[in-house]
């Protein structure tokens, strides 16, 4: 049981260095997830605003329009806000020196993306082209490519320290495992010892034990048990000990027995002569049969007839209840048509409103870009002939609801109708059963007065039993039974001598004169 107690306890241990190391792992995810995966995300978003800042302002440089730099002036400034907001969100998240300084020239290249943009848009807004494309080659394009650069670094560097949290992860993962497999080796041996002990605990109780059985299979009782545990297998022997001890009371029960066993036959002669007046109360005892079966057979046709009738209403009974459950069967097929037609058009409103759904995205999609581009929108009638696509299938479904919902009324109609044709039958199985009611009723009077005539004709054949038991045999059989008897004894006691009990439990044998007196012999005769 120790044995098991500590396997238990090693188990418990393995599972609380399991959930521990779980623990670890989902830490050392959670570092991963909440700072350089935040600040990865928020500078890849950062990078993709400055690679669109860029492109949007080589265009309005090198455009001849002069209404292109106002024109995208109001993106500008959301832009430039948006970069704005992130470069002060991922300082907050800085740690190491080296990200402190790719942030610090990632902040200097910045002034002057934004220096030289702003130039570029004074330029283009004094008319001069040439000095806005001077801008662009001499200043603007080096700023931006060294800020796009720096930060991409910052960008790799989150990367790095993803993968390295990665590792780590893996680290911990690995002697994780190495530590378990480790200690269920540990209880996969202790176990085995425990196995061993216990199995040496079992086998030697056992083996004496299947001795103790053998030597009681030979006839020998006179061995003692010896017990020395209380356990299972202690028990074990305690109960044939418990055996061994009822077995050598048996047999020297049984050996006292044919003694008893002799006499009795002796006696059995006396009882004879006891034969002629039973029989005179056997003869009384028919005679009161006899009056009580008269009696009963009247009672039986009685019940006989009322069992008839009750049959034939019983089958009634039955056709009209086997009409109700057809009638109720229909009812719940038809309701279930009429649920599956609900389900349908719960189907069909649920597409209804993804339609509409999506209608409303496309109609803001339109508006959008008719905003844009004006007259010249072609992306506009792209969006016009989606929303008259959604228009039609939701014209559709509307429709179809609409069929589903007629179907649902009429098989509703029918089921009311069934419904009343079901109340009707059922009515008429009650009166069935009321009539079947009645007839068992005087069943039940006339099988009272069975039961009265049965008590009757019981008592008069337990008489008879009684008595016939009794004069079953003759003067001569009995003589012949008891010598038989007799013999049969004297069988026993060989049978019960080959058990060897101990000395002290040896009984006497005692010898019984069965010769029958001179009275049982005139009897006899």
């Amino acid at each position: 049981m120790a044995g098991f107690s500590l396997i238990l306890v090693f188990s418990i241990v393995i599972a609380g260095i399991g959930v521990w190391r779980l623990q670890n792992v989902s830490a050392a995810t959670r570092e991963m997830m909440n700072v350089p995966l935040m600040k990865e995300r928020m500078i890849a978003d950062w990078y993709a605003n400055l690679a669109s800042g860029i492109r949007r302002t080589i265009a309005i440089a090198k455009s001849n329009d002069p209404a292109l730099g106002p024109y995208f002036a109001e993106e500008a400034a959301a832009s430039s806000k948006s970069s704005g907001e992130y470069q002060k969100k991922v300082e907050a998240l800085l740690s190491s020196p080296q990200e402190q300084e790719l942030f610090r020239k990632i902040g200097q290249y910045r002034k002057e993306y934004l220096s030289s943009r702003d130039e570029i848009n004074k330029a283009k807004a004094a008319g001069d082209v040439d000095e806005a494309t001077r801008i662009l080659d001499k200043v603007f394009v080096p700023a931006s490519t060294a800020y796009q650069d720096t930060m991409r670094q910052l960008v790799e560097l989150q990367r790095q320290a993803i993968d390295d949290s990665a590792k780590e992860i893996d680290a911990i993962a690995d002697k994780s495992r190495i530590l378990i497999m480790a200690l269920e080796g540990l209880i996969l041996l202790l176990g085995i010892i425990c196995a061993r002990f216990l199995t040496l605990g079992i086998t030697r109780p056992l083996n004496t034990a299947v001795n103790i059985s053998r030597r009681v299979a030979e006839g020998d009782l006179s061995g003692d048990v010896s017990v020395q545990s209380r356990d299972e297998t202690g028990q074990l022997l305690q109960s044939l000990k418990d055996m061994n001890h009822s077995l050598r009371g048996i047999v020297s029960n049984v050996r006292s027995g044919t003694d008893t066993i002799t006499t009795a036959s002796a006696e059995i002669a006396a009882g004879n002569l006891d034969l002629s007046s039973r029989t005179e109360e056997q003869a009384s005892s028919l005679e009161e049969t006899a009056s009580a079966m008269e009696e009963l057979i009247s009672t039986v046709r009685q019940n006989a007839d009322n069992a008839r009738q009750a049959s034939q209403l019983a089958v009634s009974a039955s056709a009209v209840a086997e009409q109700g459950g057809g009638v109720v069967s229909q009812v719940v097929d038809t309701m279930g048509a009429i649920n599956e037609s609900s389900k349908k058009i719960v189907d069909i409103i649920g597409v209804i409103d993804g339609i509409a759904f999506q209608t409303n995205i496309l109609a803001l999609n339109a508006a959008v870009e008719a905003a844009r581009a004006g007259e010249q929108g072609r992306g506009f009638a792209v969006v016009a002939s989606e929303v008259r696509s959604l228009a039609q299938r939701s014209a559709a479904a509307a429709k179809e609801i609409k069929e589903l919902i007629n179907d649902s009324v009429e098989k509703v109609g029918n089921g009311s109708r069934l419904v009343e044709q079901a109340g009707a039958t059922m009515h008429e199985v009650v009166n069935s059963v009321r009539r079947v009611t009645d007839i068992v009723s005087e069943i039940s009077a006339a099988s009272a007065e069975q039961t009265n005539g049965i008590e009757q004709v019981n008592h008069a054949i337990t008489q008879m039993d009684q008595v016939t038991q009794q004069n079953a045999a003759l003067v001569e059989q009995a003589a012949a039974a008891a010598a038989s008897m007799q013999n049969q004894a004297d069988t026993l006691a060989r049978l019960v001598s080959v058990f060897t009990l101990h000395p002290g439990e040896q009984p006497a044998r005692r010898e019984i004169d069965i010769t029958p007196t001179a009275t049982q012999l005139e009897a006899r005769h």
